[in-house]
């Protein structure tokens, strides 16, 4: 059986639910999905699809990094949309983050989500 390490930084929001913010495991850092919380305040971040994604990716490199690992070494992730007509603009921020690496990605419209946000992203990565 292959171990299973969790992942906890101070610099991403603490997990709302019993679940860790990521696990790393077989040389691969499974993140958790990320929504558009301040890591500091606990309290989601005003503003459209764009200022969220923006958290979003910046909470995800942040527990990325905690792993051991970074964006750049992301191999697959899943964005989950309120509305697909959001998608230009959650692109182009996540476009942004990303650079020149293009990992394998699905991006899915979903009834809601939680606390009623436009965007989450999870995502597995190599060390």
């Amino acid at each position: 059986m292959t171990d299973l390490q969790s992942v906890h930084t101070d610099n991403a929001p603490a997990a709302i639910g019993p679940y860790s913010q990521a696990i790393v495991s077989g040389g691969f850092v499974f993140c958790s999905g990320q929504i558009p919380f301040d890591p500091e305040s606990m309290e989601l971040v005003n503003g459209d699809v764009a200022v969220q994604t923006g958290q979003v990716l910046r909470n995800l490199k942040a527990v990325l990094e905690a792993a051991g690992s970074s964006m750049d070494r992301v191999v697959k992730t899943t964005v989950y949309l309120s509305d697909m007509s959001l998608f230009t603009p959650m692109n182009d921020v996540y476009a942004g983050h990303f650079g020149d690496h293009r990992p394998a990605r699905a991006t899915v419209a979903v009834k809601t989500l939680p606390k009623q946000v436009d965007v989450e992203i999870d995502c597995i990565a190599r060390l």
